[in-house]
């Protein structure tokens, strides 16, 4: 198991602020609110016995009443088995709960949406999928969180399989649908293609792999794509790929990392810190654009990125700099619209609608009351915004209504779109 020591925050004031956070006034991030009235006798008698039998007579006969009667239309759970949590590694399911409550709090404030954070002591991957395949009459839907690869593709698949709710792994897909709502952007605003562009991809786990997925999915060219382990680009010679990577292999005889930045368009690093050289970054082609987002520290830092390189365009994982690729915009407002329409799943036609909605949001004008909660005087599409910001309220309008209409387009959706 990882120490989390060894992860520690430099800033011993934020540390202190935090724990203080999460133990006052009472201890955990997240509560249960009472939706109905229970003032009065006859309020418990509607809510509990003799009145509840009713509405279990009625689900008993038909289960899709369960969306009207009960609160699984818009209860999702956040479950993890902690093997892969922040930068914290194998921390276990437990260390994990406080991480799954921040996540439950994201997507109330961001959706409306409730949640239960689950927290599974699971050796193998099999464990796992039986433990959620059993809870899972009581969700609408199921975000899986901080789950090790390669057992995240497989925990994930066999629970897309066997339900009929949104199985949704945020680290994979959500993660790949931000990043390529602002490649997009990105490119467009340094006159390049996605299909003609030469992508390096730093690290091979969930986030990578999904990321690379998807931009295939997105017109990307495979043979353009190197996606690098900690043993190098991962090409069809190596006889160490599980089939996730063997995916993502490249017909190449490109070794290392900067044989593949060696005029590279894009670079996007789901790794560690300080991993790209000023040497590497100064061998890409022109107008290059770079994703660094490991955090806290990114893989080579925007101020040094920005001495060895004034035509490119970056993003961090980091608040504190322009471009932050952050998740928060897309799980919330995915599995909204998902569960306002009752999806079976959450499809690839409905992830691109999030990213084709996330792209297009970043060209609007900003309203005020964004400016006013970043501080800011000015913002506009351009270099330093190819992403909306996850407080605008327009995301919890746009995001959902593209995600449900693709779901009725592509025939996942139980109910037709609202605003259809």
């Amino acid at each position: 198991m990882t120490d989390p020591e060894s992860f520690a925050h430099p800033d011993a004031e934020l540390n202190r602020q935090a724990l203080d956070y999460h133990a006052e006034p009472k201890p955990g991030k997240t509560g249960i609110m009472v939706t109905k009235p229970a003032a009065t006798q006859h309020d418990l008698s509607l809510a509990y016995t003799p009145g509840v039998a009713e509405p279990v007579r009625q689900i008993h006969a038909d289960p899709q009443n369960a969306y009207r009667y009960t609160n699984k239309g818009n209860l999702v759970a956040v479950i993890t088995d902690g093997t892969a949590v922040l930068g914290l590694g194998n921390v276990g399911g437990l260390a994990g709960k406080p991480v799954m409550e921040g996540k439950a709090v994201l997507f109330k404030r961001f959706a409306d949406i409730d949640c239960f954070d689950i927290e599974v002591h699971a050796k193998r991957p099999q464990e796992f999928i039986e433990t959620v395949m059993r809870i899972a009459p009581t969700f609408g839907g199921i975000n899986l969180e901080d789950i090790a690869a390669p057992h995240c593709f497989e925990i994930e698949q066999a629970l897309i399989e066997q339900l009929d709710i949104p199985v949704f792994h945020d680290d994979q897909h959500g993660t790949a649908i931000i990043i390529a709502a602002g490649l997009l952007n990105a490119l467009e605003l340094q006159g390049k293609t996605l299909e003609e562009s030469r992508i390096v991809v730093l690290g091979a786990g969930a986030a990578g792999i999904a990321a690379i997925r998807l931009l295939m999915g997105l017109g990307a060219h495979r043979n353009n794509i190197y996606c690098i382990d900690r043993q190098g680009v991962i090409h069809l010679g190596r006889k160490d790929l599980n089939p996730y990577k063997f995916g993502v292999a490249a017909d190449t005889d490109k070794r290392t990392l900067a044989d593949a930045m060696d005029g590279a368009d894009v670079f996007i690093g789901v790794s560690g810190p300080d991993l790209v050289t000023a040497e590497m970054l100064a061998s890409m082609a022109p107008r290059p654009v770079v994703f660094a987002l490991s955090n806290p520290v990114p893989e080579i830092r925007p101020d040094l990125a920005k001495q060895v390189r004034d035509d490119l365009i970056m993003a961090t994982g980091r608040s504190d700099y322009p471009n932050q690729i952050n998740n928060v915009l897309g799980f919330p407002f995915i599995f909204r619209g998902a569960l306002d329409v009752r999806a079976s799943r959450i499809n690839e036609d409905m992830q691109v609608a999030a990213v084709e909605a996330l792209r297009a949001l970043a060209h609007e004008t900003v309203p005020e009351e964004v400016l006013a909660a970043y501080g800011l005087s000015e913002l506009s599409f351009g270099p330093d915004y190819i992403i909306p910001k996850p407080f605008d309220p327009r995301l919890r309008e746009r995001v959902p209504s593209a995600v449900s209409r693709a779901a009725v387009a592509s025939g996942v959706a139980r109910i037709p779109h609202s605003g259809a």
